[in-house]
């Protein structure tokens, strides 16, 4: 059975969806202002695993993924380019969808847009200021007041009382309590505006997560997520806002990835040590960055540096190896009729979607197959479909192997082309026929000394980028 670690128990729970057979998930996704970076990549692979392997056990899955397409960086984005806002958010709405293809990230089923539920917005936020979770402050701003709910700060642990005790003194005179949040805010000169009971004004950032994930998935819903640094104050907002609008609760489990660092160090702009993903795709492949970021739990932190992207290489490389060449089969059921492969990665999923464990049957897989490739090509043939479907749960291993080992469309490879490459091969086939194994030895080294190696086999010879 399914265990998802709960962020707001703290605990593994047994993953019981509130209708059976029916997996809801909401997560949060990106204020569309700039490209994807490294800690954007990681939310869209990690919860794309999670959808799939969802899917896999058997649930229908509504996954939501929103988009925040009104927001003040947004604004000041949009003014200093001196373009319209929808231009904008268009130009990087279409650039992500471009990266999360390129990782191999599937649409999700509901992409909501923050301008598309302004009428949605609008009446949560009536519902409560009229459940008296919410007040209108001068100006025509509807502030959250945080003391009408009980438990606020539950899901990141923080109290309200320490909360308060460390907060600045607040420029904005109009709130009646240092932790109470935006809700609506009224229009200022030059800035987009939507007509409300309270005057013209936009969302806050907090209340359309709220307003979309139930206007999609109902009031109480079985999965949220989101990045780490979410916890607070926006999640922490979103159960209060949520649950103070419709009386019932909210979400059921809480999932959270952990952050992204950069060579052990926090990424930050102010370090220079921030890297967009079409940045990172320029030196690796989106599959080589997919499994990567898998290759850690969900929940650890996720060290990007040189090292490990090329652990990640070579990695695959090995899987790819060991399909190589195999004969089209179907997925071999173990000898003692027990799927031990299959048992031992759904069981490492079934553990909080443990994909590092996932990734070892895969390697244990590959193993089998160099073993019985010689002495049980079917049965060798028959793993490597295992090892397929098993890749399919995570995204990876689904490219043909000599796409992959040689480079293929995505590997920008420096050096030799592939046509260059086979007719050095074929000068080294003729040599070899002619006896003139110097010129075939030296034909190798070349290709040796610009990363191509060679692997010799009855079928012929074989060529992989090193």
């Amino acid at each position: 059975m399914l265990h998802i670690y709960n962020s707001l128990t703290r605990h593994k729970e047994p993953f019981v969806p509130i209708e059976p057979g029916r997996a809801r998930m909401y997560v949060c996704g990106m204020t569309v202002y700039d490209l994807c970076h490294l800690g954007h990549a990681r939310v869209l692979v990690v919860f794309d695993m999670v959808y799939r392997y969802l899917q896999q056990a058997g649930y229908a899955v509504t996954y939501v993924r929103n988009i925040t397409d009104i927001d003040d960086k947004i604004i000041a984005r949009a003014a200093e380019q001196g373009i319209p806002i929808d231009q904008l958010t268009e130009r990087f709405i279409a650039a992500m969808h471009e990266d999360a293809a390129r990782l191999g990230v599937r649409p999700p089923t509901l992409e909501p847009r923050a301008t598309a539920h302004i009428d949605e917005i609008l009446a949560m936020v009536q519902r409560l200021i009229e459940r008296e979770h919410a007040y209108v402050a001068d100006k025509g701003d509807v502030y959250y007041q945080v003391s009408s709910f009980s438990g606020y700060g539950r899901l990141s642990g923080k109290d309200p009382g320490d909360l308060r005790a460390g907060a600045r003194v607040d420029v904005d005179q109009h709130k009646r309590d240092p932790l109470d949040f935006v809700l609506w805010k009224a229009a200022k000169p030059g800035e987009p505006a939507w007509e409300s009971p309270w005057g013209p004004g936009r969302p806050g950032w907090h209340i359309e997560c709220s307003a979309m994930s139930t206007q999609c998935l109902g009031n109480h819903f079985d999965i949220h997520g989101g990045g780490a640094d979410l916890q607070f104050p926006h999640h922490d907002n979103e159960i209060a806002q949520s649950e103070g609008a419709t009386g019932e609760p909210f979400v059921n489990i809480w999932m959270h990835n952990g952050f992204v660092r950069i060579n052990d160090e926090k990424m930050s702009k102010s370090l220079g040590n921030f890297f967009t993903v079409r940045e990172i795709l320029t030196r690796y492949r989106p599959e080589e960055i997919r499994y990567f970021i898998l290759a850690s739990h969900y929940r650890s932190p996720l060290n990007y540096d040189e090292s490990n992207l090329e652990q990640a290489r070579s990695a695959l490389t090995r899987l790819y190896t060991a399909l190589r060449g195999l004969p089209a089969a179907e997925p071999a059921a173990e000898p003692d009729g027990g799927d031990a492969h299959r048992q031992r990665f759904t069981d490492a999923m079934d553990d909080d979607f443990n994909t590092p464990e996932a990734l070892a049957v895969l390697f244990d897989l590959a193993r089998e197959i160099n073993r019985l490739r010689d002495s049980d090509l079917s049965r060798a043939a028959a793993l490597g479909a295992e090892l397929r479907s098993l890749g399919a749960v995570l995204g990876l291993v689904q490219d043909q192997a000599d796409d992959f080992l040689r480079g293929g469309a995505d590997a920008q490879p420096e050096g030799p082309s592939d046509a260059e490459i086979e007719n050095l091969i074929q000068r080294r086939v003729q040599a070899r026929q002619d006896k003139d194994f110097a010129e075939a030895d030296r034909i190798r080294d070349q290709l040796q000394q610009a990363g191509i190696l060679l692997e010799d086999g009855a079928g012929g010879t074989r060529w992989r980028r090193g």
